[in-house]
């Protein structure tokens, strides 16, 4: 098995790509993975394969979701002339030439577990976190490279203005875990901001559409106590006169608002 270190494909502006051009951080990241409980692993715009490299030899059926045409081509090349005999590369491989935010994963894995890992591209990382999340329940595990502010901000706990509805969601149904962070000059082109790479495992759910709803609403208005900025969803006197009403969306652990969410379906049933 042999990565090109020189690729024909170059980075596309207007597609968010900055290909990872460090074969060690490559392989730190593919090493994240845990690899338990599910047998398809998802990888999201792998450019150029350096990431890819790193996941073969974990033997998973690999579904590689790419939508530009000039690596999809080089891709295929590249995968055609691994030798099938290689005991490293024992994956199966299918590319996607299609957008992962619009493609029916359920349908595409069977609706079988899968794991989702990937030098995100940072223009469309966020909403890579909210289809993941979309489809949590066969989501065991995640990980990968995003803009170090947007890692910082899932795994942020309560008290910090970075703290918000990404970080109470995903901290809701994931471990989030901030694991190291990765230079600019790691990339081609280099990005003007930071990156850092993070693992999501996922945890036993609580209520989840009343729970959506919850930290929403608190945080359409995250300067205004619970009891106004919850207003729209007409509670109880008897639950709003409760002391956590009292504080803002950003002071309340995610553990609070689960407990939140568990008294407000509680006593409105």
């Amino acid at each position: 098995m042999s990565y090109k270190s020189r690729s024909p494909v170059r980075p596309k502006k207007h597609l968010g790509q900055h290909f990872l051009k460090d074969p060690e951080i490559a392989k730190r990241i593919a090493q994240t993975l845990k690899g338990d409980n599910y047998d398809i692993l998802i990888e999201v715009g792998p450019g150029t394969g350096l990431l890819t490299t790193h996941l073969l030899p974990l033997k998973k059926n690999l579904i590689l979701f790419e939508i530009d045409p000039d690596s999809v081509r080089y891709l295929k090349k590249w995968l055609s002339e691994i030798d099938p005999d290689d005991k490293n590369t024992q994956s199966s491989v299918n590319i996607f030439e299609e957008n992962f935010l619009r493609s029916d994963l359920q349908h595409i894995t069977n609706n079988k577990p899968f794991g989702i890992i990937g030098n995100f591209p940072y223009n469309i990382s966020t909403q890579i976190v909210f289809k993941m999340l979309e489809n949590r329940h066969l989501v065991p595990e995640f990980a990968g490279m995003f803009q170090k502010e947007v890692a910082e901000r899932i795994c942020e706990r309560e008290g910090s203005k970075k703290y918000g509805i990404l970080s109470v969601l995903v901290q809701a149904f994931y471990k989030a875990e901030f694991l190291f962070t990765v230079p600019p000059d790691a990339f081609i082109p280099p990005p003007k901001v930071e990156s850092a790479v993070l693992r999501l495992t996922r945890k036993t759910e609580c209520s989840e559409a009343l729970f959506f709803k919850v930290v929403k609403t608190g945080f359409n208005q995250r300067r205004k106590t619970l009891r106004n900025s919850l207003k729209s969803l007409q509670l109880p006197k008897n639950i709003t006169e409760d002391a956590i009403f009292d504080r803002r969306p950003e002071q309340l652990s995610v553990a609070e608002f689960i407990a939140l969410t568990v008294k407000i379906e509680d006593d409105t049933i």
